[in-house]
């Protein structure tokens, strides 16, 4: 078995239990449309692929035994701009619970890291820049790992690049509360108010201090350096992804590209999984 056919075995489960509609025929019937996990299933292809919607589609129609897996036929996929318009009707909180999922396959630790990297949105024509105002070069994405196996946990996206990083990882740990016993970040994360929120969730902080006094090296040094140090798992996962599945979104408007960036994590975390 092939590790596309491995990988696509994993997506279309997930898929099902996502959407709830995996007792329907994944092409359409009787005039209805396709079901939801067929078109997840498609997209998390697409991204695999690292293709266009048009690209997808042709290469899709001479892999039978993959489409086959998601129940469908050469004839049956969908036109390009199906696929397109079907992206736009994806919500976010579609793709966190995929994530969540796609990372249930690793049976995490709940020892978390936690840092941001940037993506650059990819480069768009001059007149298209100056008809939608399309300034914002990069994102940031910040991601949630856990040290142990390495799978995503949770992704928080932006265009820009003001707020407090500390306060960002409260609201993520705060979504994560349950599954996370310790966190560990950089001293760019360093924040009392942090450390605070996370011990009433009951996540022990690995936060070092950044150093202003002679107080700041005996609070470092009650941190056990093999769990601090794990933190580096984060940029270890951010470097796979962008090698892996690419440096750069395709899509052009804020929450397309959101989305994107999620299903990224979502073929990352199920691609880990099939190689063990």
């Amino acid at each position: 078995m092939t590790q596309i056919s491995r990988f696509i075995g994993e997506v279309v489960p997930v898929a099902k239990r996502v959407t709830g509609d995996g007792d329907e025929s994944a092409a359409p019937e009787g005039g209805g449309g396709f079901a939801d996990y067929a078109f997840v299933s498609l997209h998390c292809l697409r991204v695999y692929l690292d293709t266009s919607y048009r690209m997808t589609i042709d290469l899709l129609k001479e892999m039978p035994q993959i489409i086959g897996e998601i129940g469908l036929e050469a004839d049956d996929l969908p036109h390009p701009s199906t696929l397109c318009k079907a992206f736009d009707d994806m919500s976010m909180s579609v793709c966190r619970v995929l994530l969540r999922q796609s990372a249930q396959l690793h049976d995490p630790s709940k020892h978390g890291a936690i840092d941001a990297t940037f993506y650059e949105r990819s480069a768009a024509s001059r007149h298209y820049c100056q008809r939608t105002s399309y300034r914002v070069q990069k994102l940031k994405v910040t991601k949630l790992v856990d040290t142990d196996t390495q799978a995503i946990l949770d992704v928080h996206c932006s265009t820009n690049r003001k707020g407090s990083d500390a306060d960002l990882c409260a609201q993520i740990a705060r979504r994560n509360a349950g599954d996370l016993l310790s966190l560990a970040a950089d001293k760019g994360y360093d924040k009392q108010a942090l450390r605070e929120a996370l011990r009433e969730l009951d996540i022990r902080p690995l936060i070092k201090n950044r150093i202003f006094a002679a107080y700041d090296h005996a609070h470092n040094a009650r941190i056990d350096d093999d769990c601090y140090n794990q933190r580096s798992m984060t940029e270890t996962v951010n470097s796979v992804v962008k090698r892996s599945l690419g440096f750069a979104v395709r899509a052009r408007s804020w929450f397309r590209e959101f989305r994107e960036i999620a299903l990224m994590c979502v073929v990352y975390n199920i691609k880990r999984a099939v190689k063990q």
